[in-house]
């Protein structure tokens, strides 16, 4: 609804700003103004002032002000139409009226608002029925408790092409309503509209206020073409204007919480469980330019947090290529990105909310995000690779209007191309004077200051973490593979899958114990939880010799819990959420189970070769930044690369199982 400036003036003098604040603030008068304590920032001395001759407020604290319209938004979290209503009813003025189109379409809106309702209702109430055990069994699956599945509104479309059609219309809604709010399919070539979602669990969409305006569905059977299927768009829901939770998502943001933006429905209600109640989706799409604007509305600098393969780092490199030409003084994305393999509903799960918190916690800025983007995995040996990298920069940064912000960008990449380019220089080298060349617009030689130094032979110089030398040391770049490593994540992540599965064949198959367990001993374990795991299982071996090959599932698991690794087993078989790698679970055959065994020991043992050759390829290179050292760092990042998949080659059933073992 638009708003007249004449009604809006007239609101403001029937209000006195003090009367609005006053109900919010206590408020004490200081001569011709009130002071009273922020309602922003925690204080004991008041630096919040109201002024009704001015009709204004200032909060000094926070540097905030505005009108009695501002403080309602900020402090209610409303939009500006539902400032005005929530004022209008306070002062006891009717809303204006609306031409004759605008109540038609604000009448239909509403109709088909208390159509999506009934539905909603309808798809609560079949979840709990009879009819809804299988769907009740998925999210049990899945760890959303019966209290979660009430929060969300969560529900089941039946397995019936007419179920959803014949209650709305046993409350006299029509087909026409029905087709309109996308709960039907109707077309010339479809004689009979028949319901849009069988046999799927709902998740209601709602609007900024929490009215439903769109449900997707999740399929039950695995031979469903769509897993996922959403509302299309109707006069309520367009998909790229609003996102998963956002009403709950928008109060918890004003309350303080951290704006965090996932991938799926699960995934949102996961990081709400993990505590991270400001958390949101896209519906099936990547961000939009709207939504975009939207976490802006909620959040200076929301976190993105995507999967960590590469699906998920495209996907947020296309979200810092849409947020590049918006960016803001003050506002901007900041990125987490995941353990690979990994959802957040997989993380927390197998690691539990700490894990979440280390993800979050480790946010990476959008410009940290843009500079790996456009460096990692390339090669700048030549000077038109390295005028390459430059010209890209300033391309990118051009793309910034803002002017304010376009200036602070190129000023930081300036300087990390000026490090980036360096020439190595031996221990206890302090550079003297500034880098020659004529100044461009970046403030030093050419574009960017001289990135290429004045004298000598160019050798690639990495910047990132301290190497050994300490404060005066060398910078070393931390590769993809080690920063990802359980080494450097810490101890409160998931369990690394390898060590999991390694785990999860010795517990179910005891007798490995007794024929490998000098191979077990020597496995180095990184994760805290799983190597101590792993020395309780030798410990119980070694101390039943000649009872190992003998050993029960039960009983062993017996032993561990009363060595108080309860938890430690439960995280150990969460760490694995597929079902794939047939030859560790508990009906496997025992040469599949050898087979299985044998894969994942060489497996493991061949990546952590390979990490301790990055580790020392990286640290070389940081301390002679020779063209070898730099050839040997590629070589065995290229090794590490060619890796990648091989758990692949342990999944499926073997031989004995009923299919043929793949092996390495």
């Amino acid at each position: 609804m638009r708003f007249t400036p004449q009604f809006l003036e007239e609101l403001k003098s029937r209000l006195p700003v003090s009367e609005v604040v006053g109900r919010r603030v206590k408020l004490v008068r200081s001569g011709r103004e009130y002071k009273g304590l922020s309602p922003f920032n925690k204080e004991k001395t008041p630096s919040f002032f109201v002024n009704d001759q001015k009709e204004a407020w200032f909060d000094f604290s926070s540097g905030k002000n505005g009108s009695i319209f501002d403080f309602v938004m900020m402090t209610e979290g409303v939009s500006f139409p539902e400032a005005v209503e929530q004022l209008a009813q306070m002062a006891g003025m009717p809303l204006p009226k609306v031409s004759e189109d605008d109540q038609r379409r604000d009448a239909r809106r509403k109709t088909l608002h208390d159509v999506m309702e009934i539905a909603a209702k309808f798809f609560e109430t079949t979840l709990s029925s009879r009819l809804g055990a299988k769907a009740r069994g998925y999210l049990a699956d899945r760890g959303l408790d019966a209290a979660t599945q009430v929060k969300f509104r969560l529900g089941y479309s039946p397995n019936d092409r007419y179920a959803l059609k014949e209650h709305l219309g046993s409350h006299g809604i029509s087909t026409a309503d029905m087709v309109e709010a996308g709960l039907l399919i109707a077309g010339d070539d479809i004689p009979v509209p028949f319901d849009r979602f069988r046999d799927r669990v709902m998740f209601p969409i709602t609007d900024i206020r929490g009215r439903v305006i769109a449900f997707g569905g999740r399929a039950l059977e695995k031979d469903v073409p769509a897993k996922y299927l959403n509302s299309p768009e109707t006069p309520l829901f367009h998909k790229g204007h609003t996102l998963y939770n956002i009403a709950a998502a928008r109060q918890a943001a004003h309350d303080g919480a951290p704006v965090v933006v996932v991938e799926g429905y699960v995934d949102v209600i996961a990081m709400v469980t993990a505590g991270y109640a400001a958390a949101v989706a896209p519906l099936g799409t990547a961000l939009t330019e709207d939504q975009i604007t939207l976490l802006w509305k909620m959040a200076d600098e929301p976190i993105l947090c995507f999967d960590g393969d590469k699906a998920g780092v495209r996907a947020a490199y296309r979200a810092v290529d849409l947020a590049m030409p918006r960016l803001k003084p003050g506002k901007s994305l900041s990125f987490a990105l995941l353990p690979e393999g990994q959802d957040p509903d997989d993380l927390l799960r197998s690691a539990g909310a700490d894990a979440i918190r280390d993800v979050i916690n480790a946010a990476k800025p959008l410009a940290q995000m843009l500079w790996a983007r456009e460096t990692e995995g390339h090669s700048f040996d030549t000077p038109e690779r390295r005028a390459a990298l430059e010209a890209r920069i300033n391309e990118v940064t051009q793309q910034i209007a803002d002017e304010a912000v376009r200036k602070y960008y190129r000023q930081d990449f300036g300087e990390r191309l000026r490090a980036f380019f360096a020439p190595a220089q031996p221990p206890g080298f302090v550079a003297r004077g500034h880098f020659g060349g004529q100044r461009g617009s970046f403030g030093g030689g050419g574009q960017f200051g001289g990135i290429g130094g004045r004298s000598g032979k160019w050798q690639p110089r990495i910047v990132g973490q301290r190497g050994p030398g300490g404060a005066g040391g060398p910078y070393v770049v931390m590769s993809q593979q080690m920063a990802a490593s359980p080494v450097h994540r810490g101890h409160r992540t998931a369990v690394p899958t390898r060590e999991a599965l390694i785990l999860q064949a010795t517990i179910n198959y005891p007798w490995l114990l007794h024929d490998h367990l000098e191979e077990l001993a020597s496995l180095e374990f990184r994760h805290g939880e799983a190597e101590k795991l792993k020395a309780a299982l030798i410990d119980i071996a070694a101390h039943s010799v000649d009872h190992a090959a003998g050993l029960e599932p039960d009983t062993l698991r017996a032993d561990l819990a009363s060595r108080g690794l309860s938890d430690t087993l439960e995280r150990v078989f969460a760490a694995v959420t597929t079902a794939s790698v047939w030859g560790v679970r508990p009906d496997a055959a025992p040469d599949d189970v050898l087979v299985t065994w044998q894969q994942l020991v060489a497996l493991h043992r061949q990546w952590h070769s390979l990490l301790k050759e990055l580790k020392d390829a990286e640290l070389a290179l940081g301390q002679d930044a020779s063209e070898a050292n730099y050839l040997r760092l590629r070589d065995v990042k290229d090794r590490l690369s060619r890796m990648d998949g091989t758990e692949a080659l342990i999944e499926g059933f073997g031989a004995s199982s009923g299919r043929g073992a793949k092996t390495l």
